[in-house]
Order: structure tokens, then C-alpha cells, then sequence
């Protein structure tokens, strides 16, 4: 009888060893579970176990000295987030060793940061894609610039044959001004030696018809119709 009434309150003092803390608060993401499990083990907590739910952070403990823990989570100050309330109540359940925790907690940890790992490996690809693709469309545009640059330069050259073409013309055209000018001066030349034949011719025909007259008067003298 002494030897189970014994067995009975060492069950009832491992069952009131057993904890569970609910933490609401900011405490999710900033490493709470962490500074949790660091100062339960410094506690010498032997079950330990932390997760994140809707509400905070529930936490079991088991260990003689479960009741310590709890008053020093009440008491904590966590510089990275923000306790805003703390509930304790008596377990009954199993609760993992916390080396256990430890384990799964460490292998939990590392997954995340694999998986942030391989995030931002995608990321980085996705940029060093969207730096080929711009890459490629700067290379694209500055074809695009050499094109227009060597259709302005043909323009030019275009331009500069009408120019040469127009410069012939114009020397052309003055070639033949000057022709016209010196026909024009001929012209002129032609007209005057004309105006002065003209007055040479009648100043002989003049006195042509003044010696013909004089003549005719002779010969009216002699013949005596004078």
C-alpha cells in the first residue's frame, strides 16, 4: 500500500512538472522559439517543446523545475519582439526530450534556410534573366541605331550627290548666262556695225543723188534748157 500510494504521488509530482505556456504577442519569425529553448536548457529542462500557432507560441515543458521556467517566461524580456500576455496550465500529454527538439528544431531551421537559399538562388536567376533579356534588348537597340545611322549616312551621301548634281546644273546654267551674255554682246556689236552701214549706205546714197543731180544740171546747161 506505502509502495503505491508513493508510485501515485510521483506520478501526480511528474504530472504537475508539466507545463503549457501560451505566449501571445509579436513572437512569431524573430527568433523566440530559440531564446526559448537556449534558457530551458540552461534550466536544466529536460522535456521541452515550441510552435508556432494562430495566437503566439505554445510552449511544453516537463522537468522539476517546469514551475521555474514558466515564472521566467512571465518575467522575460525579449529585445526582438514583444510579449503581450502569458497563460500556464498543467499537461498531461507526452512532451519530446529537448535534445529531440533540439534536432528537429535545428533540422527545421535549416530546411528554411535551404529553402530561403533556393528562393533566392531563383531570384538571383530570374534577375540575371531579366538582365540577359535587357542586355539583349539594349543590344537590339543599339542595332536598331547602327541601321538608322547608316540610313542617315546614305541620306547624307544622297543629299550630297543632289548637291553636286545641283552645283553642276548651277554651273551649268551659268556657263550658258555667259553664252547668252556674250551672244547678247554680239547682238549689240551686229546691231551697231548694222546702224553704222545703214548711215554709211545712205550718206553714199545721199551723195550719189547729189552728184546725179549735179550731173543732170550739167548736162540741162549745155543742152541750154537752163
Amino acid at each position: 500500500m506505502e509502495e503505491n500510494l508513493k508510485k501515485e504521488r510521483g506520478s501526480e509530482k511528474g504530472m504537475e512538472r508539466r507545463r503549457r505556456v501560451m505566449v501571445r504577442g509579436e513572437v512569431q519569425d524573430v527568433g523566440f522559439r530559440l531564446f526559448l529553448y537556449e534558457n530551458a536548457s540552461a534550466m536544466d529542462i529536460s522535456e521541452f517543446y515550441a510552435r508556432n500557432i494562430p495566437e503566439g507560441v505554445e510552449v511544453l515543458v516537463g522537468g522539476p523545475d517546469a514551475e521555474k521556467f514558466v515564472a521566467f517566461v512571465r518575467d522575460a524580456r525579449f529585445e526582438r519582439g514583444e510579449i503581450r500576455e502569458v497563460m500556464a496550465e498543467e499537461y498531461t500529454g507526452k512532451i519530446m526530450p529537448i535534445e529531440r527538439f533540439a534536432q528537429n528544431f535545428m533540422l527545421s531551421q535549416m530546411s528554411k534556410f535551404v529553402s530561403v537559399g533556393l528562393d533566392m538562388l531563383k531570384t538571383q536567376r530570374e534577375m540575371l534573366e531579366n538582365q540577359r533579356k535587357m542586355l539583349e534588348n539594349q543590344h537590339k537597340m543599339l542595332e536598331n541605331q547602327d541601321k538608322m545611322l547608316e540610313n542617315q549616312c546614305k541620306m547624307l551621301e544622297k543629299q550630297d550627290l543632289m548637291l553636286e548634281k545641283q552645283d553642276k546644273m548651277l554651273e551649268k546654267q551659268d556657263k550658258m548666262l555667259e553664252k547668252q551674255d556674250l551672244m547678247l554682246e554680239k547682238q549689240d556689236e551686229t546691231v551697231r556695225e548694222i546702224r553704222a552701214l545703214r548711215q554709211d549706205l545712205k550718206a553714199y546714197i545721199e551723195e550719189r543723188f547729189a552728184k546725179i543731180e549735179r550731173e543732170i544740171a550739167e548736162i540741162k546747161s549745155k543742152l541750154g534748157m537752163l
